[in-house]
């Protein structure tokens, strides 16, 4: 499985799904069990290689802005969330993260955010393929601190200056 399957598979799911994360996730098993178990493992690693490279403190800022707080956990599910939401939405985050305030259309944070589901998508499906739990991936886990500089959460001016367009959208 190439980059733009693995992308065309999330985008499928999503539209499908009319933007709900769950049924998203539910959707993309679907159809991640139409697919032979070593694709679905190659989906994994092009989901967990996208997932670690959002470990970024940059973006664990905006999560803190669009959801009026992060927790590790939290943050984990933003990451599996932000890449169900396509690789427009991703890229661009990924770039510029306050960029996410003309990326989302609508954005509901008791609904949107939330992607832990899509974390499990690949290993639910291989297991009912397989009757058997995925292999390691081989894939270098992220680092133990994210990446970048970090950011003051709990301070509102520096996050109003860091995500002028996120705060302005979000929070005022």
């Amino acid at each position: 499985m190439d980059e733009t399957e693995f992308w065309e598979l999330i985008d499928a799911a999503r539209e499908s799904a009319e933007g709900d994360p769950e049924e998203q996730a539910d959707l993309l098993v679907e159809r991640l069990l139409q697919l032979d178990p070593e694709q679905v493992l190659d989906f994994a690693r092009h989901f967990e290689a996208r997932y670690n490279r959002a470990y970024h403190w940059d973006l664990w800022g905006a999560a803190w802005v669009l959801l009026d707080g992060a927790s590790d956990d939290a943050f984990d599910y933003f990451r599996c969330w932000l890449i169900g939401q396509g690789r427009e939405v991703f890229e661009g985050a990924l770039h510029d993260p306050d960029s996410l305030a003309d990326l989302l259309e609508d954005f509901d944070e008791e609904v949107d955010g939330d992607g832990e589901e899509l974390g499990y998508a690949a290993d639910e499906a291989y297991e009912q393929l397989t009757g058997t739990v995925a292999p390691d991936l081989g894939i270098a886990p992220a680092q133990a601190e994210p990446e970048g500089t970090a950011v003051a959460f709990e301070n509102e001016r520096v996050l109003a200056e860091r995500y002028p367009r996120l705060w302005e959208r979000f929070k005022e």
